[in-house]
C-alpha cells in the first residue's frame, strides 16, 4: 500500500471516498446521532469538492483523509479509520497551515481526540455553544489557530 502524505486538491472521483470517510465515522461514533442520509452524505461530499474547498490525501489512488477549508473555516476534516494515527490527519492541517494564518473551526465537545488533536497541533479554545446551531443538536468548542 502507498500513502502519499501530500495533500492534492480533491477530484470529482474523490467524492464518494469523502463521503464514505465522513459516513462510516458517524456510524462508527456511538455518541454522534445520524441526521442525515448516506444519500445526503454523498451529496455533501461533492458539494465540499465542488467548491473547491477540499484536499485529499490518497492511499493507492483512493483518498483516506479529507480537509474542507473556505478561508480560515475549516468545516471538515476526517480521516479514514485504516488511516488514523498515520499522520494524515496532520498532513492535511499542515497543508491549511501553510495557506493562512488563521484557522478556526469547530469540534463537538464529546471528541476527545479531536480536542487532543487541535490542542497538539497548535489551536486554543475560543468559544463554546450549546449545540443549537448545528444540526446534531450537540455542545461544540470553537478553536482558533494563529500563525506564530
Amino acid at each position: 500500500m502507498t500513502l502519499t502524505l501530500t495533500p492534492v486538491p480533491a477530484s470529482p472521483e474523490d467524492a464518494p471516498f469523502i463521503a464514505a470517510i465522513l459516513s462510516d465515522w458517524i456510524d462508527a461514533t456511538p455518541w454522534m446521532p445520524r441526521v442525515h442520509t448516506h444519500e445526503e452524505d454523498r451529496g455533501f461530499g461533492r458539494m465540499l469538492v465542488d467548491r473547491g474547498w477540499t484536499h485529499v490525501v490518497r492511499e493507492d489512488g483512493e483518498a483516506v483523509g479529507f480537509l474542507s477549508r473556505d478561508g480560515a473555516e475549516v468545516h471538515a476534516l476526517y480521516v479514514a479509520g485504516s488511516a488514523r494515527g498515520r499522520g494524515v490527519g496532520k498532513a492535511l492541517l499542515d497543508q491549511a497551515k501553510a495557506a493562512t494564518p488563521l484557522l478556526q473551526l469547530y469540534t463537538f465537545e464529546a471528541n476527545q481526540p479531536a480536542r487532543r488533536f487541535y490542542r497538539r497541533e497548535g489551536f486554543v479554545e475560543i468559544g463554546r455553544t450549546d449545540g443549537s446551531g448545528n444540526d446534531e443538536h450537540l455542545p461544540d468548542i470553537r478553536y482558533e489557530w494563529r500563525r506564530p
